[in-house]
Formats: C-alpha cells, sequence, structure tokens
C-alpha cells in the first residue's frame, strides 16, 4: 500500500516501503583528549595566521567552526527514518524519487565503513549518503538495482568522508 506524506501545498505518494531502519543524523565519534589538543592548536595557529593576514572573515569561520564541533561532540545524534520504496527514497521526510538519482554505490568495508551512497541527477545537488547499520548491502544493492544503476566504478568512500572520519570531525 502507498504511503503518503503531506506537505503546505501537496500530497506525495512514496509507494511501498521495500526497507527501512533508522541511521544517525551524524557520526559521534569519540574524542581523545590528545585529539582536542591537537584541534586547539590547529585551531589557534589558523586563527593566528587569518588574524595576521587581515582576513578576520577566515578567523571569523575557523571560530565558528571550532564552536560547532564542540557543540556537536556535546550531544547525541538525532535519529532519522531511512526507506527505499518501489517509487524512490525517503530520508526523515524528505522523498527523492528515482528519477531525481542518477545512481548508487555501496562501500562496505566492515567495521569503519558500510554505507549507500545516492547520487543526485542534479550536480547543485548534495550527494545522499546513508549508513547501513545492520542491513544486508547485497539485499539493498540487489533492490535498488532494479530502479537505478549501480556505479560499480567507485570502490573508494569519497575524499571528503575519509578526510571526516579520519580527523572524527563528522
Amino acid at each position: 500500500m502507498p504511503e503518503i506524506i503531506g506537505r503546505e501545498d501537496k500530497n506525495i505518494v512514496t509507494g511501498t516501503i521495500l526497507y527501512t531502519w533508522q541511521v544517525p543524523e551524524y557520526e559521534k565519534h569519540e574524542r581523545p583528549t590528545r585529539w582536542y589538543v591537537i584541534m586547539v592548536i590547529v585551531g589557534l595557529l589558523l586563527v593566528g595566521y587569518g588574524l595576521f593576514t587581515n582576513n578576520f572573515l577566515f578567523a571569523l569561520i575557523i571560530v565558528l567552526f571550532a564552536i560547532i564541533v564542540f557543540l556537536q561532540s556535546h550531544q547525541e545524534p538525532h535519529w532519522i527514518p531511512f526507506s527505499i520504496t518501489d517509487l524512490g527514497v525517503m530520508v526523515n521526510n524528505r522523498f527523492y524519487s528515482y528519477s531525481e538519482l542518477s545512481d548508487f554505490y555501496v562501500i562496505y568495508n566492515p567495521p569503519e565503513v558500510k554505507t549507500l551512497f545516492l547520487e543526485p541527477e542534479s550536480s547543485f545537488r548534495p550527494r545522499i549518503r546513508v549508513s547501513l547499520m545492520d542491513m544486508d548491502p547485497n539485499e539493498i544493492k540487489f533492490t535498488l538495482r532494479q530502479y537505478l544503476d549501480e556505479n560499480v566504478e567507485k570502490e573508494q568512500e569519497p575524499l571528503s568522508d575519509q578526510v571526516a572520519r579520519d580527523w572524527r570531525i563528522h
């Protein structure tokens, strides 16, 4: 039975749910004291560089980034529902029809990386990154292949995700 989600101006039919699970809003990392010391030193050096070169906007951005990372490390991520349907995928209350997506790929290197990536048709839209949690990646790939092309050339997660995971930022 297709599910209908409502918006202010219209209702959207999402289709029959094939898979659904909960994903954290972001990865919460355990950061040792050494990580905070290194990041404070790097942050102060970057702010000092910004002030030395009269680039006050850069210094302000570094300070705001540090505040956001600090506040984020002291709260738990929200759990967001994710669903794969026969008409598209749903992330929280946002529905993406398969016509909005160009392809997908799965990077599965447990325990560090178990992630589904959905590439949008528009280059102006961000890539959708979804943790697979305990889902079987082969079942997810088999199901999505019926609706989208699988990008088999992608064997590594994007560099931005690697850096964020290695530096424990996101």
